[in-house]
């Protein structure tokens, strides 16, 4: 995710047009990038949503066209821009400072409440419950055959997965890797890769429930995780870190070992870009969750 100012110079290099667009069916594999704005005010004009920065420079964002809004700190919202968000289908969410907490979400409308009945009546079918958890399982851990195997066994497994993953980048990046290790209330004692990876999950995370929302899933109802209020959006993010994350973490701590949380966040939005996250997404789920 990027700062208003840098994408905003990118929309005008591309000769979009920087006004409101009223995209209530304008689905989120079709939309652009997600843009994190910090440090000033979202608010609505006559004709278009502005953001207004520290700076005192005011940008008016192609609000239909953005598949997420991610406000960090020191940012107010009006209640006219969160209207004009709800019109445009655009979530928003709150995040905290380098992307280091996820906080909360507004719900966009969806006229359509299909999948969020099919995805109530599988999460309560406790056979089919269990199956699309395989099918998730199986996105990860390829070749094996994931029938064989408890829900239980299989975290266990990918955990076991995941730490070789962790160490196999740390010798591809020449990153010093100790081990996943992290207080969410004390992030002091964290070193930087780990610090890094919190911040790339948590703006990923934001990304994957304002995606799993618009298209109409239901963020409480997971099939591998169950506890936390979101675990849906916790079963998605898993399936999208080892492809996402996790490099632009190993290579943004490569390049500045201090571990700045706006180049985790460029080379975060690189990779979503570069990997096609927003057209890739919504076709996983509806494969995962049928």
């Amino acid at each position: 995710m990027e700062t208003a100012g840098y994408v905003l110079g990118q929309l005008k290099d591309q000769g979009q047009p920087l006004r409101l667009i009223q995209a209530f069916e304008n689905p989120a594999k079709d939309r652009w990038t997600p843009i994190y704005l910090e440090d000033g005010c979202l608010d609505v004009d006559d004709s278009s949503i502005n953001w207004t920065g520290a700076d005192g420079l005011v940008y008016r964002l192609p609000m239909g066209t953005l598949s997420a809004v991610l406000l960090g700190p020191l940012t107010t919202v009006t209640h006219a821009a969160v209207e004009a968000c709800a019109d445009s289908n655009t979530p928003v969410c709150w995040i905290g400072e380098d992307g280091l907490r996820f906080h909360d979400f507004g719900i966009t409308p969806n006229h359509n409440n299909t999948r969020r009945r099919n995805h109530a009546k599988l999460w309560a079918d406790k056979q089919k419950r269990a199956e699309i958890a395989r099918r998730m399982f199986q996105k990860r851990l390829v070749g094996m055959d994931v029938h064989a195997h408890s829900i239980i066994e299989l975290r266990g497994m990918e955990g076991i997965r995941e730490r070789a993953k962790y160490a196999e980048l740390g010798q591809q990046y020449g990153v010093n890797w100790k081990g996943r290790k992290y207080d969410k209330p004390n992030w002091i004692p964290a070193d930087n890769i780990n610090r890094a990876l919190s911040a790339a999950n948590a703006s990923l995370h934001a990304v994957c429930t304002a995606v799993c929302c618009s298209l109409g899933y239901l963020p409480s109802l997971g099939f591998i995780h169950d506890s936390g209020t979101l675990p849906f959006i916790n079963d998605v993010v898993d399936l999208y870190k080892e492809l996402i994350s996790f490099p632009a973490v190993f290579l943004a701590v490569r390049q500045q070992p201090e571990g700045s949380g706006e180049l985790v966040r460029t080379l975060l939005k690189e990779r979503i870009e570069q990997e096609k996250l927003l057209q890739k997404m919504p076709r996983d789920l509806e494969e995962l969750i049928q």
